[in-house]
């Protein structure tokens, strides 16, 4: 079947909450596949846009996770406490390599260092919510990394995470890892590790 550009429109919408998450009911008219139109409702929750930062130390082979409550885990009957990559909102015109470094500081107390933005922003549940992630990358000294961090007026208690990069490579490849932003970072440090160690000499 050729596939031909398809449109569509919002039709109105109502605000169902605006707590810490905002969500709205979305009526929308949009084109089909086959021809013709429909008419969609959903609730779409919005939270803004995020970043993901993984921190690697190219001479100790380190990288740094956060530990933390994740409510939407422990609601499933998973494990409530998680291994993720540093993470938080993108504030109003921050860009995401700014995010990353205000992130890096105030979950783990480390500064990051030379940091590149990997992905600008993929879309967490685009069925669901608006809200997109950028992944950044960058370097951060380990060695005295450790202890709780975190904005505790945000309920953040947030413990630093120091693993051997081999560690987490492998426990990313066999699914250990749960939470997706930390994934796709995962996958993308498995292919570039050598070549960040190798220039740290």
């Amino acid at each position: 079947m050729t596939q031909h550009k398809l449109t569509a429109r919002v039709l109105s919408s109502t605000r169902l909450a605006d707590g810490f998450l905002k969500v709205d009911r979305f009526e929308f008219e949009t084109d089909m596949h086959r021809g013709g139109q429909q008419r969609v409702v959903r609730e779409i929750m919005h939270r803004g846009h995020a970043v993901g930062v993984l921190g690697y130390d190219p001479h100790r082979d380190e990288i740094i996770l956060i530990n933390e409550f994740r409510p939407g885990c422990l609601i499933v009957g998973d494990k409530p406490f998680t291994d993720n990559v540093v993470a938080g909102a993108i504030d109003g015109d921050e860009s995401p390599i700014d995010a990353a470094v205000r992130e890096m500081k105030e979950e783990t107390g480390l500064d990051l260092f030379q940091p590149i933005v990997v992905h600008p922003g993929a879309y967490v549940s685009s069925g669901g919510t608006s809200e997109k992630i950028a992944i950044v990358f960058g370097f951060v000294n380990t060695e005295n990394a450790s202890g709780v961090h975190g904005n505790p007026d945000e309920c953040e208690d947030i413990l630093t995470v120091v693993i051997p990069a081999e560690r987490f490579i492998d426990r990313v490849k066999r699914a250990d890892i749960t939470d997706l932003k930390t994934l796709v970072a995962g996958y993308w440090f498995a292919d570039n590790r050598e070549r960040f160690r190798a220039k740290a000499g």
